[in-house]
């Protein structure tokens, strides 16, 4: 009964004691049912003893204690005067009392369950508080027993944590910075990709500086009610001030931090009055001592420029996914709870998870145990980590899908093509495992894995990536002399670097060294409507003619490596088709080079 919520039980109970009264006060006679002319006839006879009329419903009693009940037509008015005749006892009741509760109960009761049904829902849209509640904010403030975080909890973004241990600092001892005339910034807006930290960071800060924290999600502010979102802004500043030194933690502020006044939704709506309040409260004439704002987004460039300017959002900290160092200090944290073989060596998995935010780090971990424990293994190793890697890349293998034998080997030169193209062009990232196992939904996987952190791109190693790209295709149209859909994915993101190296990069010498592409601005934000494109239908027809130019460079540049080392191909598509997965080492050795040539 615990599980149930209070407010259903509540609305039953009410309902059951209504029913209950109902049926208690409504009294009804009994006895066999028989004809009123049959019941007149009984009368007549002389044998009725008593009779009960309670409205048009009768009950008589016969001089044999037998008990019937009958209904008297509606006009029938004789009926007192025979039993008068007949000398029977009888008695009236009356109905007054029951058409009174009946006329309240069914006048009454349906507006009464209508406004108990209007209340029960307001009070779950507010969390089951106040009913009129609300403008109130529905802000969590961090309980001081709950587990707290700190920055000992947090890796690999050294340089945001050091921005953030200023804020700590300021709330900790204030006259440090005052002194020399400093102003500690107003808010603090967290930017990075999802599941680099930003809310950890969050957590860490209110940790550290044992102050009172409030934390509210972007939506948590829209209602369906105009104006609510204004007042949930004043009422949460207003708080934070009472706590005051304290810190406001807003999670995915663009739900309500939008461009003003853009898309195709029009400019006066709820979210805008929402965004016009926390403006205010952020850098109005009432001030904000001793609170202090920090935010999360990773959308900051759909964010309306009042909100991030100086005197409001004083300081945007960028939270980037992390180096290899600090992948493997994120490790050690998500590690730290689990039995590790003696074999884990987390530097090896830091350098095979490339590209890895936080979130991926901690899920990798976690996947890694759950493969040890459906084993009944004791401890996790290396093999784990490896698995959970190439699940979480790759996706799950899919070994009981059953593949014709022909697409079986459609698929097994698909993949050779790409992994010879990648192992014999140094611009491309070694070839670390190559799989004709459906993963996903993919029939066959080629996984490249660098060997450092990139941060840029030269031409050479973009045209090398389509040579790559184009593989699969190639060694297709060779062997089979048709095409497959296969190649789909492959066509789509060689056509995409194309169009980049041309529009984006200006690494095209016929087009120059100037910036084409289309904004990718979304239409609802409303920055596309109204732009004029700079680009003429000549110019537009040459970027094509370019973008065509570049991928059918590099396929038939595919081709022709393919063809100089047909007998590569076959003896890769064979080890394929034998063993579904090899490494990029025995495809090396195949090449005949030596281990470690391609670094």
């Amino acid at each position: 009964m615990q599980n149930i919520p209070k407010n259903i039980i509540l609305l039953i109970s009410i309902i059951i004691g209504i029913i209950v009264l109902y049926t208690f006060s409504t009294k009804t006679m009994s006895g066999k049912e028989i004809l009123f002319s049959d019941f007149m006839d009984i009368v007549e006879s002389g044998q009725m003893l008593n009779v009960t009329i309670k409205g048009n419903q009768i009950s008589g009693q016969t001089n044999t204690n037998e008990t019937f009940i009958t209904n008297t037509p509606r006009y029938y008015n004789d009926l007192v005067p025979q039993l008068y005749k007949r000398g029977v006892r009888f008695n009236v009741e009356s109905t007054e009392a029951n058409g009174l509760l009946f006329a309240i109960l069914s006048s009454w009761l349906p507006i009464i369950l209508i406004i108990g049904v209007w209340i029960f829902f307001m009070k779950q849209m507010q969390g089951g508080n106040k009913i009129m509640g609300f403008g109130k904010s529905r802000s969590k403030m961090l309980d001081e027993d709950a587990k707290r975080f700190t920055f000992d909890d947090v890796a690999g973004i050294e340089e945001s944590k050091e921005e953030l241990d200023e804020i700590v600092e300021f709330l900790r001892d204030p006259s440090k910075f005052e002194k020399l005339g400093g102003r500690i910034p107003t808010g603090v807006l967290l930017v990075g990709e999802p599941g680099t930290g930003k809310t950890l960071l969050a957590k860490a800060i209110a940790g550290e500086a044992q102050v009172a924290f409030f934390s509210i999600s972007g939506s948590d502010f829209v209602e369906m009610f105009v104006g609510v979102g204004a007042s949930r802004v004043r009422d949460l500043f207003a708080q934070a001030r009472e706590n005051a030194p304290g810190i406001i933690f807003i999670d995915e502020i663009d739900a309500v931090g939008r461009h003003r006044g853009a898309g195709l939704g029009g400019g006066n709506d709820e979210r805008e009055q929402t965004l016009n309040q926390l403006l205010v409260e952020l850098d109005g004439f009432n001030g904000n001592e001793g609170v202090i704002v920090i935010a999360a987004t990773n959308r900051p460039d759909v964010l309306d420029s009042a909100l991030t300017r100086p005197g409001r959002f004083d300081r945007q900290v960028v939270v980037p996914k992390p180096d290899i160092n600090g992948r493997q200090k994120i490790l050690g944290i998500h590690t730290k709870e689990l039995k590790l073989a003696e074999d884990v060596d987390l530097k090896k998995i830091a350098q095979a998870t490339p590209g890895f935010t936080g979130a991926d780090l901690a899920n990798l971990a976690n996947e890694s145990a759950l493969i040890a424990a459906r084993q009944n293994k004791k401890t996790i190793g290396m093999v784990d980590f490896e698995e959970a890697r190439d699940k979480v890349m790759m996706g799950k293998e899919r070994r009981s899908m059953i593949i014709p034998d022909d697409e079986k080997k459609t698929t097994a030169y698909h993949e050779a093509g790409h992994a010879i193209i990648a192992a014999m062009l140094d611009e491309v990232d070694p070839v670390h495992k190559v799989t004709i196992i459906p993963r996903g939904r993919a029939l066959g996987l080629t996984m490249l894995l660098p060997e450092d952190d990139k941060y840029s791109q030269k031409e050479s190693q973009l045209r090398g990536i389509l040579m790559m790209m184009m593989g699969g295709r190639a060694a297709e149209e060779l062997i089979f002399n048709h095409f497959t859909t296969g190649a789909s994915n492959d066509l789509e993101r060689a056509t995409s670097i194309a169009n980049r190296i041309v529009c984006n990069w200006g690494m095209n010498k016929e087009i120059g060294p100037i910036h084409l592409s289309a904004s990718g601005d979304e239409v609802f934000l409303g920055r596309d409507l109204m732009r004029k494109r700079n680009i003429s239908q000549s110019l537009a027809n040459k970027i094509d003619k370019e973008v065509s130019k570049i991928v059918n460079t590099a396929y038939q540049k595919t081709m022709k490596v393919l063809k100089d080392n047909i007998n590569i191909l076959h003896k890769v598509s064979q080890k394929l088709l034998e063993q579904e997965t090899i490494t990029g080492q025995e495809i090396l050795d195949i090449l005949g080079k030596m281990q470690g040539a391609h670094q």
